[in-house]
């Protein structure tokens, strides 16, 4: 349930009979499943995961160290739900939505003490709220009241809660409200504010799930020109430790084109949340020149933080970005990392002594991951507008071993597969996405918006690239017998073409302040750029110039400089010219 309402339903039920880490289990409770409790005398949060007979099982959101039997436990009679309204984005929550800035200053200390609450949003700050409906208006579930501009980048909407049935608007008034008053009345005696609660566990209703058109553009090459994700698309980023997993996710979180970005850690390093929260609000967003934080929200469950809360932080995080769905905005959740996440389902799985499946994961790991994704699509709302929740979760399977539970399940539901590799990341070569290993199930279906809008040969030059880059993986098993040299001279210069391949399109550089961004179109004229390299060679090649001459032209080794380049279109024409000129005058 929503901190809002805690105060007004508590009541005394039951008894703590035992404490098992973060498994409670309380007698005499009158309670449903998934009701919210209270746990001892401190008012621990908890949720409830089992009940048998009069016995009680709850999963606790905080420490519960020195809590101990006999203590009171009070129901709520609510399932954990998150407010939702103006304030949510340029936040900063746990795992079960307390604002962690706001409960820093309540309690004058970075180290919060058990059993503090706080509204997910501020209840009373006063939002300038602009009707765009007007009395008399007939008003439907979902329907758009006004709006209100919540930060320099997102205006937003107010909507007439799913829950509610509508009718004609009464009344309606412009000006300045808390989120807790009314601003529009409905003839069947319905009064509207701008706080929603939602729960978390329950997908909020659509019209229609469509299939996406349309690609969430990255700003990284290897993604956007090899391997993209639909706006609405699922995607994993497994890799082990040091590969890149959360620098791939941050800079998504930088430069995707989506509208809002919910970032959720979940269980990771608290410095890689702290880089977050120091770099965002400095970072420009690349639409609109604004700060990055004023369209983001973070939800930070570290991996200090209690293990349940873990469990909950995802929900909270795809709740939140179906919410602005509903608006019409296009959202990109990040989830780092889902393996924590089944760790902690396997935490409470095995204090509840329930049968293990593979690798001690529950047998339900499959189940809740499928939970998860499938909250993720391109909608039709049922307000008639349209929009998308992109899900994507990193992986952090121990030792990089993609044939772990966690990884394997992720598989058989995400379309757009990212494999990081240690050995590229030992060598330096970021991002360290495995092109041999990964894939992409949504190319064929944004073909068409590429066409449109970038280039109309965008596909053959993509099969290209992947054709040279299968061709060198061949290659390479023949090099590591016989050496480069025993190769003939036509597929020296594919390893050739396949290296600049590498250097110059799929590595990028995330701390250059030109080459962290690429834009389609400079992913596309870098690719014809190499392409153009590939076929003046194999003229000269034919032409009979030995492939040592034809490598060692001078304007070559530029083409790896294209990244860095602001007007790149100039310089790439330019670079065609001379290295065709310098083919050319080889015969």
């Amino acid at each position: 349930m929503s901190q809002t309402t805690q105060q007004e339903t508590v009541r005394e039920d039951g008894v703590i009979q035992s404490v098992s880490g973060p498994v409670v289990t309380a007698r005499d409770l009158d309670a449903r499943m998934n009701d919210v409790v209270y746990v001892g005398d401190e008012g621990l949060m908890g949720e409830v995961i089992e009940i048998e007979g009069d016995l009680t099982t709850i999963q606790v959101y905080e420490e519960t160290s020195g809590v101990g039997p006999s203590e009171p436990v009070e129901n709520t009679g609510e399932p954990l739900t998150v407010d939702l309204g103006p304030g949510l984005l340029d936040s900063i929550y746990d795992g079960v939505q307390r604002p962690l800035d706001v409960l820093e200053e309540k309690m004058n200390s970075p180290y919060l003490d058990r059993g503090v609450d706080a509204p997910g949003i501020e209840m009373d700050k006063q939002w300038e709220f602009v009707p765009t409906a007007e009395e008399g208006d007939e008003v439907a579930p979902g329907d758009v009241l006004g709006t209100v501009p919540e930060t320099v980048t997102i205006e937003h909407k107010v909507l007439v809660p799913p829950t509610f049935e509508g009718g004609e608007i009464t009344s309606i008034e412009a000006g300045e409200f808390t989120v807790q008053e009314v601003i529009a009345e409905l003839d069947n005696g319905e009064e509207i504010t701008m706080h929603q609660e939602w729960p978390v566990r329950e997908a909020r209703p659509s019209e229609t799930k469509m299939t996406p058109r349309e690609p969430l553009v990255s700003g990284q090459r290897i993604l956007d020109g090899l391997f993209p994700i639909a706006k609405g698309g699922t995607a994993a980023i497994p890799g082990p430790f040091g590969s890149g997993k959360t620098v791939t996710q941050h800079q998504l979180a930088k430069y995707a084109d989506a509208d809002i970005i919910v970032y959720v850690g979940c269980g990771e390093r608290g410095n890689e949340m702290t880089e977050v929260i120091e770099d965002f609000p400095e970072l420009e967003d690349p639409t609109t020149g604004n700060p990055l934080m004023a369209r983001t929200s973070l939800i930070a469950n570290t991996s200090n933080m209690p293990v349940a809360a873990r469990e909950s932080c995802i929900y909270t995080g795809i709740t939140i970005a179906e919410y602005y769905r509903d608006m019409g905005y296009d959202v990109a959740l990040m989830a780092d990392s889902t393996s924590r996440w089944a760790e902690a389902m396997r935490e409470i799985s095995s204090r509840l002594e329930e049968m293990p499946g593979e690798e001690g994961y529950p047998a339900y790991l499959s189940a809740r991951l499928s939970e998860f994704y499938e909250r993720a699509g391109y909608f039709e709302n049922i307000n008639g507008t349209e929009g998308s929740v992109s899900a994507i979760g990193a992986v952090s399977p121990p030792g990089g071993d993609f044939s772990e539970p966690v990884t394997q399940n992720t598989l058989r539901i995400v379309k757009t597969f990212w494999a990081l590799d240690a050995d590229l990341a030992e060598r330096r070569h970021f991002p360290a996405i495995n092109w041999n290993e990964s894939y992409s199930l949504y190319r064929n279906q944004l073909d068409p918006w590429f066409i449109e809008n970038v280039r109309d040969d965008w596909p053959e030059e993509r099969q290209w690239a992947v054709d040279i880059l299968d061709e060198e993986d061949e290659l390479q098993e023949i090099v590591q017998l016989v050496g480069k040299d025993a190769l003939p001279e036509d597929q020296q210069l594919t390893l050739e073409v396949a290296r600049y391949l590498r250097e110059a399109y799929l590595q990028q550089n995330a701390f250059h302040p030109t080459d962290t961004f690429c834009p389609p179109e400079k992913t596309y004229l870098i690719l014809t750029a190499i392409h153009t390299f590939n076929d003046e060679a194999k003229k000269a090649l034919d032409a009979g110039v030995p492939v040592e001459e034809i490598i060692a032209i001078e304007a070559a080794p530029r083409l790896n400089r294209i990244g860095v380049q602001e007007d790149y279109a100039e310089y790439v024409e330019e670079l065609k010219g001379e290295m065709t000129e310098q083919l050319r005058e080889l015969y």
